[in-house]
Parts: C-alpha cells; structure tokens; sequence
C-alpha cells in the first residue's frame, strides 16, 4: 500500500495493522496531532518498562 510505503520513508515504526488502525481512527474524527502524542507517550512508556526490566534482570 502507498500509505504503508509512505509511513516507512518517514520512518513512522508503525506495521501495517497499526497504521490502518490510525487511520480508521482519523476518518472518524479523532485528531491525528492528539494521537501522535498518544502513540509517542506510550513508546516512551514501553522503552522505560524494558529499561526497568532489564534492570532488574
């Protein structure tokens, strides 16, 4: 898909069900700037978890 292609040389990160996700989310109304900071923060939490984790390990 272009969009898929598009999101690559962007270097988004985000797979093609992720992205088709965003999308439908889009079309139905939700701000795509509130949800690149949504899908940020939680990239941030994920990164902080595997951090801890490793951590402790």
């Amino acid at each position: 898909s272009v969009l898929l292609e598009i999101s690559r040389i962007l270097n988004t990160g985000l797979d093609m069900e992720t992205l088709s996700i965003c999308v439908r989310l889009c079309e139905q109304g939700i701000n795509p700037e509130a949800l690149s900071a949504v899908i940020k923060e939680l990239r941030k939490a994920t990164e902080a978890l595997k951090a801890t984790e490793n951590m402790t390990s």
